[in-house]
Formats: structure tokens, C-alpha cells, sequence
């Protein structure tokens, strides 16, 4: 996976300063989006996958299902992706545009695993909290995981604060190990 990260990163980037030259994040946002799903499309990816099709085929076969959805530039990138069979990797392209707009955005996405579902006032607290930790404007994801029996996992960025029951029980048993 991190091998695919690292070949879409160029093409992210290409992607987000086009976006910022022209100050046009959202269209990015959905061109990008759109592309994922179509490459994605089982249909699609079988026809990519053929050994038999050249890159201009590959191309021209995701230029003919996108319509009129795409402009030159993102017509331009999707050849470019073909010439170096880098289409597959359309969604990982597409999820390193969002982390590097919601950096320039200063928005910073963090993921909140919690035992039972958030209340709208903690959701609040917390986004608090972390937009003075952090100094960015918090978007919070929320998930739930019953097995954490009380507290939370919260994933902000590289940052991981791990405050739930099932992970303290973990810290208690390496402590009570190691002596």
C-alpha cells in the first residue's frame, strides 16, 4: 500500500497545484472523485487490466465514459496516467489531494472510535480540544467499537491518543508482564 502512496504522491501534487493556481479545490475534489469511481468500475478496471490495450486505448476508454465531466488538465493527467499505467492508483491520488487541501485549508480530519456513539456537546468539547491542540479546524469522523468497552481512540494526523478502557487493560497487562 505504501508503495502505491508513493507513486501517486507526484501526481496528487501536480493535481492540488493546479487546483491552487486556479484556486478551484472543490472541481479537483469531484474530478477526482469521479475518476476513482470510474476506475473502480469492475467493467472498467477489466478493460484497463487487458494486456491488449495500448495506454491511448486506456485513455481514450475513461475520456469516453467521463463525457464531458473532465476539462484539459484532468484529460491531460488521466493520459499521462495511462502513458505510465498508473490509473489504478486514481483513488490513492485522490485521498493525498484531500490530506493536502485540507492543509492548505488548515483542516485537519480526525477520527474518533469510541465504545457508544458521541453526543453532539462532547462532539463539540472535543473539536475544542483539539483545534487548541493542533491550531487547525477539526473535522471529526466517528465510528463505534463496543469492544473498547469505555473511552475512545482518537487518530488526528500522525497523532494517536488512545484513552479507551480496552487500551489502558493493554498498558496495565505489558506493565504487570515486564515485571
Amino acid at each position: 500500500m505504501s508503495e502505491n502512496v508513493t507513486a501517486a504522491r507526484p501526481y496528487a501534487k501536480a493535481a492540488f497545484e493546479l487546483a491552487k493556481k486556479t484556486g478551484n479545490y472543490d472541481a479537483w475534489s469531484e474530478r477526482l472523485l469521479f475518476l476513482k469511481a470510474i476506475v473502480a468500475d469492475k467493467n472498467v478496471a477489466a478493460m484497463l487490466d487487458d494486456p491488449e490495450n495500448t495506454a491511448t486505448d486506456r485513455a481514450t476508454l475513461i475520456d469516453k465514459v467521463a463525457g464531458d465531466r473532465l476539462d484539459a488538465e484532468s484529460a491531460n493527467m488521466v493520459r499521462l496516467l495511462a502513458e505510465n499505467n498508473r490509473l489504478p492508483l486514481m483513488g490513492d491520488i485522490g485521498e493525498l489531494y484531500e490530506v493536502l487541501r485540507a492543509d492548505e485549508e488548515g483542516i485537519l480530519e480526525a477520527q474518533v472510535v469510541s465504545a457508544m456513539a458521541l453526543d453532539e456537546h462532547y462532539k463539540m468539547k472535543l473539536a475544542e480540544a483539539l483545534q487548541r491542540k493542533f491550531n487547525k479546524k477539526i473535522n471529526i469522523v466517528e465510528s463505534v467499537d463496543a469492544s473498547l468497552i469505555g473511552g475512545a481512540i482518537i487518530r488526528a494526523g500522525d497523532v494517536v491518543i488512545d484513552g479507551s478502557i480496552k487500551g489502558r487493560l493493554a498498558q496495565l497487562n505489558t506493565s504487570l508482564s515486564a515485571r
